[in-house]
């Protein structure tokens, strides 16, 4: 009997190998911060509303700072982290805008499915945060050179 199956539909496909869409990202699960993640400083006010912090998720670029929370403040960013663009907009306002809380317009789903709260993972945006800052400033520095590289 001839095996009319072609041999690339043999044998199962390796499902390890597939990106899925809510993956930890493999191009950054490696890359450890190159420094440690930028010092958390309290605003003036901040201090006494601990107990329930307001997620604000703002980027000031010539500060050179985050604004997170009304509680914790990162500061020296690089100004190269903002030329690193995706699209429209530099990586870190990208993470930003993914994390920011939204309310559902109808109030059935409002009751029922909102129960994302920014508190629940603001470690982890902090640690994305320095991971996507030492991958944008090294691929700054490599297009830059690139750039100026002899052809």
């Amino acid at each position: 009997m001839v095996n009319t199956v072609p041999s690339s539909a043999r044998h199962a496909p390796n499902l390890n190998a597939v990106s899925w869409p809510f993956a930890p990202a493999p191009h950054l699960a490696h890359i450890p911060p190159s420094k440690p993640p930028a010092p958390r400083k309290p605003d003036e006010a901040g201090s006494a509303r601990y107990h329930d912090p307001k997620a604000l998720l703002k980027a000031d670029k010539e500060g050179g700072r985050i604004v997170l929370d009304d509680v914790t403040i990162l500061g020296g960013i690089p100004p190269e982290v903002w030329a690193y663009k995706l699209g429209n907009r530099s990586a870190l306002e990208w993470i930003l805008d993914q994390y920011k809380e939204r309310k559902p317009k109808d109030p059935t789903i409002r009751e029922k499915f909102d129960t994302y709260r920014f508190a629940d993972y603001k470690e982890k945006v902090i640690d994305l945060i320095a991971r996507v800052t030492t991958v944008s400033v090294r691929t700054v520095a490599i297009t830059h050179a690139m750039r100026n590289a002899a052809r």
